[in-house]
């Protein structure tokens, strides 16, 4: 029975995707919810599965191609059997590489080898009749790297290059690359975007996060007490205070949002991404931490959804964990605001007319202009600093 593969049903905000990768070739057996497909959009990497075990029968659109939410892809037909060997034709089929030369490598399989420089014939294929799987690449890759390599080799190769060579690699972006580069040029050109800085004692926050850590943790089944949960918090209570900066605008209108969904960049292999946390009003420290590792990990993985990063109404970027000492953050539209954090650096400061050495951080808050005051802007981020330096008043709501 055959079936048609489409592309998943996108939402409004992304027109079309295109085909990544096709982990399957037609005639090529597949397991109920095996991947056989990504497509990436402006925003994520869709993986599309199998809907029964069978074979892929046929390819519509193919590596690069555009396609439109659940336009058909290919043909899968279920129950079908696909072109690998039986048992009894196994020692045919691993014969016929060792005579033609090539071996027979799955389509991941192929494009890991061919992006790292592995040959067919080199990797012995543990798949069913001799099939090269990408796990066997990989394992070859490993054992690339942990070999020497022979020192004639290493001549031979290095002797084309010449010494001073400027070598040059073009690639394409990619959908998700281009519409980050676009959204950015947009924000820098499309809003009054102003930043304003202040500076935080993080000694308080260090002292309380020492002195209750592994009781937070002991008490929140493994959850650590780090110091973005206590930002977010801090946030959402100076956001409550000024209802501007959790404000966007949408044409000529203001919207008020009654509500505080934070978004929390994080680094991906593909880009930055911002899943949100929704109604930060309402999470606990111990929520917030844990929802924040689960981005991290869906992030680090690949499996950040596109509802994980709908909505928000205030964000909130962590440019110290990479070293960054100030920066000036851009905007993430429609949102009006945008709070970075930076590296806690121990620094000389007066304090009560005597020179100490305090862990600081420098903070920026980005703002559209043409919504936000500066007075907001500046009282809102010292609202933030004061909360951080004295953490009771996040408690008390002073």
């Amino acid at each position: 029975m055959s079936t048609e593969i489409k592309a998943p049903q996108f939402p409004e905000s992304i027109a079309d995707g295109s085909i990544a990768t096709w982990y399957k070739q037609p005639g090529e057996s597949v397991s109920r919810d095996e991947l056989i497909v990504d497509i990436e959009t402006d925003k994520v990497v869709l993986e599309v599965v199998a809907p029964a075990d069978g074979a892929l029968k046929e390819i519509i659109k193919g590596e690069g191609d555009t396609v439109l939410s659940e336009e058909v892809i290919a043909i899968f037909e279920a129950g079908a059997t696909g072109a690998a060997p039986s048992d009894s034709s196994a020692p045919a089929a691993e014969s016929a590489p060792a005579a033609g030369g090539d071996a027979v490598l799955s389509p991941a399989a192929r494009k890991l080898a061919e992006e790292n420089g592995i040959t067919a014939d080199s990797v012995k294929g543990t798949g069913k009749g001799g099939l090269v799987t990408k796990e066997d690449v990989q394992a070859a890759i490993a054992a690339k790297k942990s070999a020497p390599a022979p020192v004639a080799a290493t001549a031979a190769v290095a002797a084309p290059v010449a010494a001073g060579a400027r070598e040059e690699k073009r690639v394409p972006m990619t959908r998700m690359r281009k519409r980050i580069a676009e959204r950015l040029l947009d924000a820098s050109q499309e809003t009054a975007m102003l930043t304003t800085f202040n500076e935080v004692n993080m000694k308080p926050m260090m002292e309380l996060r020492s002195k209750y850590k592994e009781l937070f943790e002991k008490k929140h089944n493994g959850t650590r007490l780090g110091f973005m949960s206590i930002f977010v918090k801090a946030a959402t209570e100076a956001l409550k205070r000024f209802p501007a900066v959790n404000a966007s605008i949408d044409g000529t209108d203001i919207i008020y949002h009654g509500y505080q969904d934070v978004g929390i960049a994080v680094s991906a292999p593909n880009g930055l991404v911002v899943p949100v946390l929704r109604d930060t009003d309402f999470m606990g420290l111990a929520d917030i931490e844990a929802k924040i590792r689960e981005y991290g990990m869906k992030a680090r993985d690949g499996k950040i959804s596109l509802e994980d990063m709908t909505g928000g109404t205030f964000t909130i970027t962590n440019g110290g964990v990479f070293g960054s000492l100030m920066s000036t953050p851009i905007l993430n539209p429609p949102q009006a605001a945008i709070l970075g954090m930076h590296a806690i650096n121990e620094r000389p400061m007066a304090v009560n007319g005597q020179v100490e050495i305090l862990p600081m951080m420098y903070l920026a808050l980005s703002y559209d202009h043409r919504l936000i005051d500066g007075k907001d802007a500046v009282q809102f981020l010292v609202a933030i600093k004061d909360m951080i330096e004295d953490p009771a008043r996040i408690l008390l709501e002073v």
